[in-house]
């Protein structure tokens, strides 16, 4: 693992929108969605540009004025009665017709076949099909959850992530800042690590970012001075996830480079990150301070305001409720 380079006070980069062809669809999810190739192994270059289903009956029909060819296409029940109720030569023509478009796939759902005509058909215009077990509306589910994580807006962070009190902690800072004593200090005080070094995050539908770590570097961190070490090997398999929701960004910064520190916390900061505003806080680094206890108590205050309690604001109210009493009474 590489050390760390400086922080940037901007946000990361977004990455370019994610490709996924269908070989890589079959072989990441082949197993979960109970797929199994029918006819000749044709097709696995094409792309899946659109991370959700498709069933093409209209198409079927000769209905092309609006048709979601970036979709994988899925033949149900009521796509084979269909075929089945025409003339095998019409039924050709249509499923050609259908075939020339520019589809990644197709999926015969509820483990059923085409006949050998369609599945040459479509083998020919270099287009795989699939069937699956699963019913045509659970296959649509399964699948869609599995595209969408696969084509959710992506970025990384050079960091450290965890959870701390059901809290997702992602842990920035300049190299010799702490960041990897402070999350050894948070595992023994009952933390899990996420990721160290590189932080892989994914907006998930726009309302919660994932955070995960690199497969080859999961449960792994570096200290220096120590090298490389097996979280889940010295600690427990209880200190290590492979994925969680981003609550709260911190960033450690050297005091004597921080011009002023919030004393009360009125402002709420916030951490753009993939489209989305995370809260965010600096906190200062210095000899003696306990950074891991004071990011453990960031943590419950950002899970106290998750549940409508913002301790400055309150306290806030408190004070200009006193002085308005106060004025009253010399009045």
């Amino acid at each position: 693992m590489s050390e760390t380079p400086p922080i940037s006070r901007s946000p990361a980069k977004k990455a370019p929108a994610p490709t996924l062809s269908v070989g890589e669809f079959f072989e990441r999810h082949g197993k979960g969605l109970k797929l199994t190739l029918e006819g000749s192994k044709v097709g696995y270059d094409r792309l899946i540009r659109e991370p959700t289903i498709n069933r093409p009956g209209l198409a079927l029909s000769g209905f092309y004025t609006y048709f979601a060819l970036h979709r994988i296409q899925v033949i149900g029940k009521a796509e084979r009665s269909y075929l089945k109720h025409l003339s095998d030569e019409n039924a050709a023509k249509r499923f050609r017709e259908l075939c020339r478009r520019n589809i990644p796939c197709i999926v015969i759902s509820r483990g059923d076949s085409l006949t050998p005509e369609l599945t040459k058909i479509a083998n020919d215009a270099g287009i795989s099909i699939f069937h699956t077990s699963m019913v045509t509306m659970n296959f649509i589910n399964a699948a869609t959850v599995r595209l969408e994580w696969d084509f959710a807006p992506r970025t990384t962070e050079h960091g450290c992530m965890v959870d701390s009190m059901g809290i997702g902690i992602l842990i920035r800072g300049d190299s010799g800042t702490g960041k990897s004593e402070t999350v050894l200090a948070l595992l023994r005080r009952g933390a899990s690590l996420v990721a160290d070094d590189v932080v892989r995050l994914r907006n998930i539908e726009g309302r919660e970012i994932i955070g995960t770590a690199p497969e080859l570097g999961r449960s792994h961190m570096e200290v220096r001075g120590l090298g490389i070490i097996n979280v889940a090997a010295l600690f427990g398999v209880g200190t290590f996830r492979t994925e969680k929701r981003l609550d709260l960004v911190v960033t450690l910064v050297p005091a004597d480079d921080m011009n002023e520190v919030d004393r009360l916390g009125m402002e709420q900061q916030n951490f753009p990150l993939l489209g989305m505003k995370v809260p965010h806080v600096e906190l200062p680094v210095a000899p003696g301070r306990d950074m891991a206890q004071l990011i453990e108590v960031a943590a419950l205050d950002q899970k106290l305001k998750s549940l409508g309690h913002d301790t400055a604001l309150e306290f806030n109210k408190k004070l200009l409720k006193k002085m308005s009493e106060q004025r009253k009474s010399v009045i």
